[in-house]
């Protein structure tokens, strides 16, 4: 079912785009899997434009939805009941740190957006690239030039090779993810290497962990 909701939810923002965004100017591709050093990441929509390059990751969702940014997970309310979510702005970070390496462009022209098609409501403060409509608008507010017509030619090039001779499957994807985060040794958000580390405060001072060796800019951890 989750699957389902989840495949609709990205069919409705792909006609939304076709509908609202002028495909002369943003170049679109949908489930696009990239394979990388440690595993794959999969984007719902990617698109290509003169003003960047956009990850929209889609989310279809009902009830009230609570969450911050440094959150490892997000939770659902719904009809009385907590359901809890990966971050989606993790995922999108790793997605963006990903798609910057394969596509060789600098991590500043690549948006991430998170949208959210079902009928549902923020209870607290989030990021303004964390949406609930007005998509084709969001995007529409980058009018600064970053991509030359031949960036974006080489870019386009990339991914269309990628994605006529890719045999990656969602099948292939989901055991990636699995296997990266039962990982002990590598970081599933970002890739770098995961360390022991010492918790100093709290009710777990003097516990030991694994913490991602890119902090402060990655936050990840697990139990060690």
């Amino acid at each position: 079912m989750r699957i389902l909701r989840g495949w609709f939810g990205e069919k409705k923002t792909a006609f939304n785009m076709w509908l609202s965004l002028n495909a002369d100017i943003y170049r679109r591709f949908h489930d696009v899997i990239i394979p990388t050093k440690n595993g794959t990441t999969q984007i719902d929509h990617l698109l290509v434009s003169p003003y960047g390059v956009f990850i929209i990751e889609t989310k279809n969702i009902k009830g009230w939805i609570f969450g911050s940014e440094d959150q490892s997970n997000w939770t659902q309310s719904l009809y009385g009941k907590n359901y809890s979510f990966q971050n989606p702005i993790r995922q999108t970070f790793r997605q963006k740190k990903v798609l910057s390496e394969y596509l060789s462009l600098d991590e500043s022209i690549i948006r991430t957006i998170i949208y959210f098609v079902g009928n549902c409501k923020f209870k607290t403060e989030l990021p303004d690239n964390v949406i609930r409509s007005g998509l084709s608008s969001y995007i529409k507010q980058y009018r600064d030039r970053v991509l030359s017509a031949e960036e974006i030619s080489r870019t386009l090039k990339i991914i269309e090779k990628l994605i006529s001779e890719s045999t990656l499957t969602t099948k292939d994807h989901m055991q990636s993810l699995r296997e990266r985060h039962s990982s002990t040794t590598v970081c599933p958000k970002c890739g770098s290497n995961l360390v022991e580390r010492t918790a100093r405060k709290g009710l777990k001072a003097g516990s030991k962990f694994l913490g991602c060796e890119n902090y402060p800019n990655c936050r990840f951890t697990k139990n060690a």
